[in-house]
Order: C-alpha cells, then sequence, then structure tokens
C-alpha cells in the first residue's frame, strides 16, 4: 500500500496550492483527482477559459466600436468564435499543464481516479478503467470544490439550456441568450456573447445584481452593462422553462407578480454552485455535513473527523479560487506546525466584465446593519486623466472609513483594471492604514490606482485634488 504524510482529494487551486506548501514542508504529499487533468473547474472549466473569452471578446469590441474615436482605421472586425474557443482552450491546456510540472517539481504524487474514504487513514481510488488501489495517510484535505446548480423548474440538458461549463464551448452565437442569475457568472458570461452580437437578457430573482458586492457597484455595473445593451429584469421570479427544438421560454413572475415570458435560443442557468462531496465516503468516516451539504469545519479547518481537513468551495465561504488557495496554505502550516491565519474579511471580490468589479472588507450595507459611524469617499474615474486617455472613463472609487478613526474599513472599484487594483486596497486594510495614511502616499501619475488617493481625499474632508 502507498503511504504518505498529506493526500489531497482535488486538485484545483485550493488542492494544488495545498499539495505543493505541504511538499515545501517536507511532507510525503500525494494529490486524488477523478479527471484526467488537473486543475480543477477553475483551470478548466471556470476561472481560466471564461477570462480567455472576456479578453478575446473585448479586443472585438474595441476593434469594432473604439478604434476609429482613437484614430486607427481598420476593415470591419469579423468574428471567428472557432479561433477564440481554440484560443481559450489552448491556454487551458498551456495552464493544466504547469500544474503538472509543478507537481513533478515538488515531488508530488498524483493519482487520478475518484478517492473515497474506507477509514480515516485509508483512501480507495478507483480509475477510471475500473481497477482501484488503496492508499494510506496520517492526514488528508479534502477540496473537491463545486459544482453548478439550477432551479426545480428549470430542466438542464447541457444544449440549449445550459450551465457555464457549455457555455464556454457553444458553436455558435446565439440570436438572444437568456441568462438567469445576476451573479458574477452570469454577467461575465453574457457580456462575452453580448459583445459578440448576441442579444442578452438577465433574468434576476433580487432587486439588485452582484448582491454580495456594495451596492453603489452593482447600480453602477447595471448602467455600463445596458450601455453595452444588455438588458435586465430584477425581482424576477422564474417559474418554468421551456425547450421546443432552437426555442427557449422562461416563465416568470415579475416584481409586481405579473406573469412574464422571456423567448431565445439559449438558457444559461448561473443561479450559484454547492459543493462536490459525491463519492468521497464521508458517511464511511461519519464526517458531518450541514443542510446545505458544506462540510462543517472548525477554525483550523478540522472536519469532527480531526486528522481530516477541508477547503475550498465544499466549507462555507465565498467560492473563491483565491480564498481556497489561502486555507490550502493554513493547513499545510499549521500541519508543520506554524500559526498561520486568514482574514475572512479580507478576501476579494472581483467580476471580471469591463470596466471590471473589485471590492474587499466591508460594504456600505453592512456597516448600516451594524450600526457604524462612518464615512464616505469617492472619485469618478472620468476625472483621471488616465482614464481619459485610455477612454475607460466608467466607474469610480469608493472608500469607507471609520467615523471616529479614519481606519479605511472598506474600499470598493469599478474602473478599468479594478482586479489588479484590488490588491493595493488589501494590503491597505491588511495593514489598518487610514485614509489620511493613503493621502500621504505618492501615487504615480498618470495611473488608474491615482483614483484610490483621490477617493481617500474626498474621505478626509472633501479634500480630492481634481474632481
Amino acid at each position: 500500500m502507498n503511504k504518505f504524510d498529506v493526500i489531497i482529494i482535488g486538485s484545483g487551486p485550493g488542492g494544488y496550492v495545498a499539495a505543493i506548501r505541504c511538499a515545501q514542508l517536507g511532507f510525503k504529499t500525494a494529490i486524488v483527482e477523478k479527471y484526467p487533468t488537473l486543475g480543477g473547474t477553475c483551470l478548466n472549466v471556470g476561472c481560466i477559459p471564461s477570462k480567455a473569452l472576456l479578453d478575446s471578446t473585448e479586443y472585438f469590441h474595441i476593434a469594432l466600436h473604439n478604434f476609429e474615436s482613437l484614430g486607427i482605421e481598420i476593415n470591419l472586425p469579423k468574428v471567428n468564435l472557432d479561433r477564440m474557443i481554440e484560443r481559450k482552450n489552448e491556454i487551458v491546456d498551456q495552464t493544466t499543464k504547469g500544474i503538472n510540472f509543478l507537481m513533478d517539481k515538488n515531488k508530488i504524487t498524483v493519482f487520478h481516479g475518484v478517492g473515497t474514504f474506507i477509514s480515516n487513514t485509508r483512501l480507495a481510488v478507483k480509475k477510471e478503467d475500473g481497477n482501484r488501489e488503496e492508499l494510506e495517510s496520517k492526514y488528508f484535505i479534502i477540496a473537491t470544490g463545486s459544482k453548478p446548480v439550477s432551479l426545480p423548474s428549470v430542466p438542464i440538458d447541457k444544449i440549449r439550456i445550459i450551465t457555464s461549463t457549455e457555455a464556454l464551448n457553444l458553436k455558435e452565437i446565439p440570436k438572444h441568450l437568456l441568462v438567469i442569475g445576476g451573479g458574477v457568472i452570469g454577467l461575465e458570461l453574457g457580456s462575452v456573447y453580448k459583445r459578440l452580437g448576441a442579444e442578452v437578457t438577465v433574468i434576476e430573482y433580487l432587486d439588485k445584481l452582484i448582491p454580495t458586492m456594495d451596492g453603489a457597484l452593482s447600480k453602477e455595473l447595471q448602467k455600463v452593462l445596458k450601455k453595452l445593451g444588455m438588458k435586465f429584469s430584477l425581482s424576477t421570479k422564474v417559474t418554468k422553462v421551456i425547450r421546443e427544438d432552437d426555442k427557449v421560454t422562461v416563465k416568470a413572475i415579475d416584481k409586481d407578480g405579473k406573469k412574464v415570458i422571456f423567448d431565445g435560443d439559449y438558457c444559461l442557468v448561473a443561479v450559484g454552485r454547492k459543493p462536490y462531496v459525491e463519492g468521497l465516503g464521508l458517511e464511511n468516516v461519519g464526517i458531518k455535513v450541514d443542510e446545505k451539504g458544506y462540510i462543517n469545519v472548525n477554525d483550523q479547518l478540522q472536519t469532527n473527523i480531526l486528522n481530516i481537513y477541508a477547503i475550498g468551495d465544499v466549507i462555507r465561504g465565498p467560492m473563491l479560487a483565491h480564498k481556497a488557495e489561502e486555507e490550502g496554505v493554513l493547513v499545510a502550516e499549521q500541519l508543520s506546525g506554524q500559526k498561520p491565519h486568514i482574514n475572512y474579511n479580507l478576501i476579494p471580490g472581483v467580476v471580471y466584465t469591463w470596466p471590471e468589479v473589485a471590492g474587499v472588507g466591508k460594504t456600505e450595507e453592512q456597516l448600516i446593519e451594524e450600526g457604524y459611524k462612518y464615512k464616505t469617499g469617492q472619485f469618478p474615474m472620468r476625472a483621471l486623466g488616465r482614464a481619459r486617455a485610455s477612454g475607460d472613463t466608467d466607474g469610480f472609487v469608493k472608500i469607507l472609513t471609520d467615523g471616529a478613526t479614519d481606519e479605511v474599513l472598506g474600499i470598493h472599484i469599478i474602473a478599468a483594471r479594478a482586479a489588479d487594483l484590488i490588491a493595493n486596497a488589501v494590503s491597505l486594510l491588511e495593514y489598518r492604514a487610514s485614509a489620511e495614511d493613503i493621502t500621504r502616499m505618492s501615487h504615480a501619475h498618470p495611473t488608474y490606482a491615482e483614483a484610490i488617493k483621490e477617493a481617500a481625499l474626498d474621505a478626509t474632508g472633501k479634500r480630492a485634488i481634481h474632481f
């Protein structure tokens, strides 16, 4: 029997990062992955391929609509969807092969197959050819991720009624894409196909988009996407989805209680994800899950079986790749006797539309609910020289500070390169900067980051220089 110090089940960002950190710390490490390629949802059918399509379609949109104003004259550009999908697949292939290299570099043993607990120290791996292998380990880390969920009234056929996985590999541009769900996945993929010429209608049960983010970002993003041509039906409850040949009909009830009907040729169901624990045999070792299927863990990310840990999407918290990575490192370092920590309040969220949306720390809604006395500073991108130079004038930076101490409590950005700017914001909050601290830091000119300083100036007493 193969014996290890640590076995990680699942090779997504949480799993492979945990494996690498364990190996770096001297543990004999193995990783078990049910699919032929490593990288999990994120690298294969999530973060990486969606960003490839987002970038391709944004370049097309810029060439089609913005080049003339920039002084560039070209023949009318055409969409080659097959090549876009091929490029996306090439990037996925390069990235997953990079994970293989990292496994070899760190001397991590990889087993392909479905891992099922036999006991708290033994795992059976059932391979695709039906053969079975048993592994033994002192510790286990469950990192099996999540999968898309649907609604009881929505029969996903993966052809016309699809999830994000199928949306990444369509053979044609939809004429009218209906998107159920106004969260990150629905808006990102909706914007992909809207840029390519599809009509896109987003149907959202709640009264706003991206509901976990600051409300100001939600309103601004809806305004920006409306300019792009996307349509929205908020406070709308889907009751039924019907497919007849190439036609998809969504029946719903709007905020006034009236029945409404939406017709399209594709329907993307993007109403969230749920933990994926099928086949793990949690019942064989008595690992407890909650009413929604999340594995219960303590602050050290231990399950009730103390040598078995769980990280990422299988436990509660934001379903984000970087959250899973931090948890993987935390478990590995704990096993080696270190004292790591994660500040879950400072896990940034990002939406990769254009402009991008990103936030970290408290939202204004949370501060109101918690009874904080706070101050707000805001700076519009249209007042920024760098944004005008690039033509990216939509959006703003918003800073929330403690009304008594001036400590920054939250930073929320909708702007070009917000996904990169938010790292600056995380650093500021991690070191408990005040708005005054930010105003004393030199920001290169001209850059998008200047908007953070200007928002901080606004928060300290309406001192913004350029607005």
